[in-house]
Formats: C-alpha cells, structure tokens, sequence
C-alpha cells in the first residue's frame, strides 16, 4: 500500500517566487527586516559600498523602511510598500541617482553579506541573489 498523505513542503521542496514561499522563506517581515538591518549595516561598512551609501540620507531610517516594505511585497508577501509610499516604479525611483555596473554590483554584494548572515536555506540565498540582480539592473541607468 502507498502512503498518499500530504507531505509537509520543507525547504528543498517549496518553490520559491510561488505565491508566498520566498516571503516565508525570508522569515516573513521581521526576517526581512533582519536582512534589510545586515544590508544597510554593510553598506556603512564595506569600502567597495562607500559610494552607493553616498547616494542614501544621513539618516537611514527611511530608507530601511522602505526596502523592508518594498521587499515584503515583491517576495510574495504583503504590499506593504504601496500602502505606505504608493506604487514603485524601480528605474524612475532611481533615475536621479548616476548607478553604473559598479554601483550595482556594490548593492549586489551588500544584499550578499546580509543573506549570508541570515538562517536562510542555502538553495533560498542562491535564489534571492539571483532574482535581486533584476530589480538591480533595472535600476542601473548609465554604462
């Protein structure tokens, strides 16, 4: 006889960017939260970043909110961004900014530093990198 109960998804099973399945596998809002905190803790950090972190206020408690808000929404999860800020055009919210290759790549890899301090599965940080290069290339605007 063949066991056809419902199994229970676990990490290597879920498809990421169905429904909700990358906002959980975030940690939902305070796990994006989290992420957001370690990204823009890097962005202080890393000298590679020191020109990218320029481009922010001094004061980068809206900015963290924003990405955190931004980020729920576009992992599945509520949309949190637009009930608080309105809709998000990603190249138009970044138009006034000069971001090259190398200004991406320096977002890239804070993105990096913080996924790799969070307790997510290895195939979900290689998951989120890869799709976070879109959002991050749309926003590029010069070569």
């Amino acid at each position: 006889m063949t066991d056809t109960s419902p199994q229970t998804p676990t990490s290597e099973t879920l498809r990421y960017g169905h429904q909700d399945t990358s906002y959980k596998a975030a940690g939902e809002f305070e796990g994006i939260k989290q992420l957001v905190d370690h990204f823009y803790d890097a962005m202080e950090t890393l000298p590679e970043a020191k020109t990218i972190r320029e481009m922010h206020p001094a004061d980068l408690t809206e900015s963290r909110d924003k990405l955190t808000r931004f980020l729920c929404g576009w992992l599945g999860g509520p949309k949190l961004f637009s009930e608080k800020y309105g809709s998000i055009r990603i190249p138009v919210a970044h138009r006034h900014l000069e971001i090259g290759p190398a200004e991406r790549d320096a977002w890239l890899l804070c993105m990096k530093v913080a996924a790799d301090q969070q307790d997510y599965a290895e195939s979900f940080k290689q998951y989120l990198l890869e799709q976070l290069y879109v959002p991050a290339e749309r926003s590029r605007n010069r070569d």
